[in-house]
């Protein structure tokens, strides 16, 4: 009795032999995805019906048949034999040979390859880590090379600058890093007015407070803060943002269609730093000013105005600039580690979450060694500054 998909009826299924004895089920017209589910329960419906002792799958009549019907029907062969009724396909149709041969049963179903063993030698790993690095370092020059070509150009053709895309990062960077950045500059200075006036107040130097805070926020805390907090937040969400679109091949899709990926992607990023982490900085330096004011009105009976007079004579023009400095290039080091890392990707999601964790480590790597350079080089610079 022919049986046929109801929806579509691409299948029909053909039962000849006597029941509970040697069957035949002739399979005619297209399995797919599609009609597997109805092609499936029509299956079993015959075969519960006849009790077959011997099963043969005539395939003569398949017409077409996708990978997940090849599959599927090598399956369900296997089943059958499993239960004891012995299952052959016969007469295979030329698409349903093709198929058989490219999706083998027992191919499939064998232990994958073992895994090659990783040399234990000391000499050739070294030599891997040598090579992986210098093609690391040569990846790196690279992107920062068209990185710096790309910035340079932006003050000669701005219209080339995608501007919506910077203002949509200053954004991620920025605005929706102030509530964070707001609490831990408040706490840092707290901290900071606590500990120097367990020490000043011995010498009864309390006024002392407010220039220690002040000095330390904006030369120091305030932009290691500011860095490492924008390092994580930020630096690592353009790792995977750019490394989820390596993935999923979009970078290559905008290189042929001739856009330059750098300039699309990682100048708007690298610009929305360098003009919102200097903001960030006078931000965290005046809530970690605030966190020391309120210990100096609480703890040491400074009044407001005293404190912010001592903090204006504390803070010179040199220190200002020198934390803007400092602020601009972490900029410049959080977003394009960042992006560079994302450009670094290959393979699946696992390589994406390694580019990003890379990217945090690597940004706040750079930000200590930076900010020891420039405490160095400020020994050489403060004499030569008038204020």
């Amino acid at each position: 009795m022919p049986v046929s998909s109801p929806e579509t009826h691409a299948f029909t299924l053909s039962v000849s032999g006597e029941p509970e004895g040697e069957i035949t089920l002739q399979v005619q017209g297209r399995l797919t995805l599609d009609n597997l589910t109805a092609f499936l329960s029509a299956l079993e419906a015959e075969t519960a019906r006849v009790r077959p002792q011997h099963l043969r799958l005539d395939l003569e009549r398949l017409e077409y048949l996708d990978t997940a019907a090849t599959l599927m029907l090598h399956r369900r062969a296997a089943e059958y034999r499993e239960r004891g009724t012995p299952c052959e396909f016969v007469r295979l149709s030329p698409e349903a040979q093709r198929m058989f041969a490219l999706l083998s049963w027992e191919e499939f179903l064998a232990a994958p390859p073992p895994a090659p063993k990783k040399r234990s030698w000391l000499l050739e790993r070294l030599g891997d880590w040598t090579l992986a690095f210098v093609a690391d370092v040569a990846e790196l020059i690279t992107f920062t090379g068209g990185l710096i070509l790309e910035l340079l150009t932006v003050p000669f053709r701005p219209h080339r600058v995608r501007w919506a895309d910077v203002i949509t990062a200053m954004k991620r960077v920025g605005v929706d890093g102030l509530p964070i950045i707001t609490l831990l500059s408040f706490l840092l200075g707290l901290i900071v007015a606590f500990l120097s006036a367990m020490q000043l107040k011995q010498f009864g130097a309390n006024i002392y407070v407010a220039d220690l805070t002040a000095i330390a926020m904006v030369q120091e805390l305030g932009p290691i803060m500011t860095g490492v907090m924008v390092a994580g937040r930020s630096g690592s969400s353009f790792a995977a943002e750019i490394g989820t679109m390596k993935v999923n091949e979009e970078v290559d899709a905008l290189a042929t269609m001739g856009f330059d990926p750098v300039r699309f992607l990682a100048v708007p990023k690298v610009l929305a730093c360098l003009v919102v982490l200097p903001l960030l900085t006078y931000y965290a330096d005046l809530f970690g000013i605030l966190g020391g004011m309120v210990v100096g009105a609480i703890s040491l009976d400074l009044t407001i105005y005293t404190f912010l007079k001592e903090v204006q004579w504390s803070i010179t023009h040199f220190d200002i600039l020198y934390g803007t400095a400092k602020s601009l290039v972490f900029a410049v080091l959080i977003a394009g580690i960042g992006c560079q890392r994302g450009f670094q990707v290959r393979g699946g999601a696992e390589a994406v979450g390694t580019a990003t964790t890379s990217a945090v480590v690597a940004s706040i790597f750079m930000i200590i060694v930076v900010d020891s350079a420039f405490a160095v080089a400020r020994q050489f610079l403060r004499p030569y500054t008038l204020v």
